[in-house]
C-alpha cells in the first residue's frame, strides 16, 4: 500500500507519517530529508527533486512488496498526479490523507516553535517559519482526486493516531 499524507507544513504529518510507518514496519519517505540532502550535497534551486526521487525510491519499495509511507506538502495536482501514477505503475493500492489544522493558532504555535527548534534545522535546509508558510498557503490548490482529512487541531499525537488508524480502515467514500 501507499500512504501518501500531504497538507501544510505544521499540521502534524511528519509525527503521523512516523507514527504509522513505525508501527506498520513501512518505508518512511519525507522530502524534507531528500530535499535537505540535495541541498547539503551543493545542489540549488530545489523544486521538483525532491519529489522526482521519491517517486522513483517508493516505486522501487512498493515493486519488493513493501508498504510506503510518505511524508510530503504535495501541494499541486501534479504531484498528487505523479503518485497516483506511482501506484497505477505498481499496482498498489493508493490512500490519500490530507493532515489540515483548523485552529490558525494552534497551527502558528507549531510553525513557530519548529522554526525555533534547532533539531528541526538540517544543514542548509530549515522549516517554514509562519510568513514563509503564507507561500504555501497561497500555492496549495484545492483537492480535485478522493482523500481522508484528518484534523490534528485538538488532541495529542496519541489521538491523531487513533483517529488516523480509524480513518484509515473506513471505507473510503467517493
Amino acid at each position: 500500500m501507499l500512504i501518501v499524507f500531504s497538507g501544510l507544513p505544521g499540521t502534524g504529518k511528519s509525527t503521523l507519517a512516523r507514527q504509522l510507518a513505525q508501527d506498520g514496519r513501512a518505508v518512511y519517505l519525507r522530502v524534507d530529508t531528500v530535499e535537505a540532502a540535495l541541498m547539503n550535497a551543493g545542489h540549488t534551486g530545489i523544486t521538483v527533486e525532491g519529489y522526482a526521487v521519491e517517486y522513483a525510491i517508493a516505486a522501487d519499495n512498493l515493486k519488493l512488496g513493501l508498504n510506503v509511507v510518505v511524508d510530503c506538502v504535495n501541494p499541486v495536482a501534479a504531484t498528487r498526479d505523479a503518485w497516483a501514477a506511482v501506484a497505477r505503475q505498481t499496482s498498489t493500492p493508493l490512500v490519500n490523507v490530507e493532515v489540515v489544522c483548523s485552529d490558525t493558532g494552534e497551527h502558528r504555535r507549531r510553525v513557530e516553535a519548529r522554526w525555533e527548534d534547532p533539531e528541526q534545522h538540517t544543514g542548509k535546509w530549515s522549516p517554514p517559519g509562519w510568513h514563509g508558510l503564507q507561500e504555501y498557503v497561497r500555492n496549495y490548490e484545492p483537492w480535485q482526486t478522493p482523500r481522508r482529512v484528518l484534523d490534528t487541531s485538538a488532541g495529542t499525537p496519541q489521538d491523531h493516531l487513533t483517529a488516523l488508524l480509524a480513518l484509515l480502515a473506513a471505507p473510503q467514500v467517493l
